[in-house]
């Protein structure tokens, strides 16, 4: 009986509200009342970077995929 608790399911490889919660994060307004980590600002920024190249990389391949 606890082997199916124990198992993922389908649903649970694709939730992505943690994904969701951290672009919020990344991409939002700072809090000012959140001290402020040098490190932490540069590691965000790299990962805006990332994800604006990577979705525009998917755009292009759909693109390059419809024409």
């Amino acid at each position: 009986m606890n082997e199916k608790k124990d198992r993922n399911s389908l649903k649970e490889y694709f939730q992505v509200g943690e994904v969701f919660s951290y672009f919020i994060r990344v991409f939002g307004k700072r809090d000012p009342n959140e001290p402020s980590n040098f490190n932490l600002r540069m590691m965000h920024g790299i990962n805006k970077i990332s994800i604006i190249m990577f979705l525009l990389a998917v755009i292009y391949l759909i693109i390059k995929r419809l024409i």
